[in-house]
């Protein structure tokens, strides 16, 4: 799909609620000029209740901090355990289109409601932290940690939903990939969404996206709680040392296959090559990635 906005108007900014409840960010299909994915991101205070009707889409809930009660269709879920995306792994409930639920905080919440146009209704789904996937990607200052929360192998109809860490001073989407072309199988068409969090949050990152006609070349300034809409060209981040970056990815399209498959920009794919299962032996999480790479550097003491 083609770039129809401006580049800077692909990068949008959380509602500054301080200490009130509401909504950080809403982005629809209608928002983005697309055809597929959305986001909708909500804080709620402990014993609020929220709820919402999916319409034409599939969601995935998943709770970016704190733990909530999920109703839907006669079913209720608890999910969620983690006091931000930092300390440590997802729940997630999905729901199919058509379906309308509740949502009640325990505590403090923040929520994310990743959703994607469907065409078949699939059956709804608890997802528990241990049937996320974690893969450790990458190597050296290019490695991170990916939590597969809703991966290709899902019962769902266009969904693809993960988390992805950047420890200290790190690359990921990288070499820069793009997803923006029918050309299965060396690479699918998906609309994607980066939802930015940085730890400490006063940290930055910088995101890059770009056309290999040279139409879009643009560099990002990201902040916690930034969005970023990746319509098509090849795109990578980097945080800054001494901070973490997560984003959450939600991605959709039109593929007969349910498939995340990239493009390399051939200029940068030669790094992949450099890659070995045996320089990531021993690294489970972001945390030791980090480890590795800065030890104490970049550190604040204490």
């Amino acid at each position: 799909m083609a770039i129809t906005v401006a580049p800077a108007d692909l990068l949008l900014k959380s509602a500054d609620l301080k200490d009130r409840s509401g909504v950080l960010i809403d982005v629809d299909v209608a928002r983005a000029g697309w055809e597929f994915t959305g986001l909708t991101v909500v804080k709620l205070a402990a014993g609020e209740r929220w709820s919402r009707e999916t319409g034409a889409d599939e969601v995935a809930l998943v709770p970016l901090g704190g733990r909530c009660t999920v109703e839907s269709a006669g079913q209720t879920w608890t999910i969620g355990e983690r006091v931000d995306p930092f300390a440590g792994q997802p729940w997630a409930v999905y729901l199919p289109r058509d379906s309308q639920f509740a949502v009640t905080a325990e505590t403090a919440l923040e929520l994310a409601v990743c959703a994607a146009r469907a065409e078949r209704t699939m059956t709804p789904k608890l997802i528990s932290p241990d049937a996320v996937k974690v893969e450790i990607r990458g190597a050296g200052n290019a490695a991170r940690q990916i939590n597969h929360i809703i991966e290709p192998s899902f019962e769902a109809d266009r969904l693809l939903v993960v988390e992805v860490f950047t420890p200290s001073g790190n690359w990921s989407s990288y070499p820069p990939h793009k997803h923006d072309v029918h050309d299965m199988p060396r690479e699918a068409d998906l609309e994607e969404i980066y939802y930015y969090r940085i730890d400490p949050p006063d940290g930055f990152g910088l995101q890059r996206l770009y056309t290999a006609d040279g139409q879009t070349d643009a560099a990002y300034v990201i902040h916690d709680g930034d969005l970023l809409l990746v319509p098509e060209g090849y795109h990578a981040f980097a945080v800054a040392q001494g901070y973490t970056g997560y984003y959450l990815n939600v991605l959709a399209g039109d593929e007969t296959v349910r498939t995340m498959q990239p493009s390399d920009d051939p200029a940068y794919a030669w790094v992949r090559a450099t890659w070995s299962d045996d320089l990531n032996a021993g690294l489970a999480s972001w945390r030791d990635i980090a480890e590795r790479v800065n030890g104490p550097a970049g550190r604040l003491p204490g």
